[in-house]
């Protein structure tokens, strides 16, 4: 499946993260409490989460192992930063992964738009399209389009389909030049710890405090989004050719940083 721009930069700047938690184990030796009891009890603990969602995207046996302790699972999401909430299944789904896609509905998970549609579900997609007129334009997990959730699946009839929706390739791209990058990159300093602005090879990617990187995309002048988070904006105060501050704001919630 030829990969987006959108897909690569999301790949790029965050598949090492996930991959890392996505191999988790508890180490040997861990301390009592780490081996038996119920942990955020009674909840499932975020990192298992973690663990599970990032395994959906290639390592089957490993989401076959945790659905055996865990069958609730299937039905978990986790926010990789700045609201990129990606579902076990949607995980699946967008790198066209269909048995992991198909054990996570045998166990449970809600079947959605964006799994229909790699799994080449071509007459629930249509009617999913019929019943909401422009829900092709919804981004899925990471602002991954609805059309490279076709392409994954690699469903001819899908592909087709899809590519005749309106919308459904996503947004066009501000671009970004290696130059006009440059006068971003740097260290920001919050009172919780650094944000890194930085270049991925693809793109640029910020990585906030206890964060992995999240690419950016850019809005317009120096405001860009992180992917797969629309409604959170990274502005930049740009002096002189050099970005000075950045602000993160979503709603009423605002942090600011001044180049370290």
């Amino acid at each position: 499946m030829p990969p987006s721009i959108d897909r690569r930069a999301f790949v790029v700047g965050s598949v090492g993260a996930i991959a890392a938690v996505a191999n988790a184990r508890q180490p040997e030796g861990a301390p009592p409490e780490a081996q038996g009891g119920w942990p955020e009890f009674p909840y499932h603990p975020r990192e298992l989460v973690a663990e599970f969602v990032g395994a959906s995207h290639g390592n089957q046996a490993r989401v076959r192992e945790l659905l055996g302790r865990h069958p609730a699972l299937a039905k978990s999401a986790y926010d990789w930063g700045f609201g990129d909430w990606e579902s076990a299944l949607g995980a699946a789904s967008h790198v066209g992964h269909r048995d992991i896609a198909l054990l996570l509905l045998e166990h449970g998970a809600r079947l959605d738009l964006f799994a229909a549609t790699m799994l080449g579900m071509v007459d629930a997609v249509r009617a999913m399209v019929a019943a909401q007129p422009g829900v092709q334009r919804t981004p899925g997990p990471h602002g991954i389009s609805l059309l490279d959730h076709a392409k994954a699946g690699k469903h001819e009839g899908m592909i087709a389909y899809v590519a005749s929706l309106d919308g459904a390739a996503g947004p066009v791209q501000v671009p970004l030049s290696d130059d006009d990058m440059k006068m971003y990159l740097g260290r920001y300093a919050t009172p919780s710890g650094e944000i890194e602005i930085k270049s991925t090879g693809f793109g640029m990617a910020i990585r906030a405090p206890k964060g992995i990187d999240r690419a950016l995309r850019r809005i317009d002048g120096h405001r860009f989004h992180p992917v797969g988070a629309p409604n959170v904006h990274v502005t930049f105060t740009v002096a002189d050719g050099k970005a000075t501050r950045l602000q993160v704001a979503e709603a009423d919630w605002l942090v600011l940083a001044d180049r370290a």
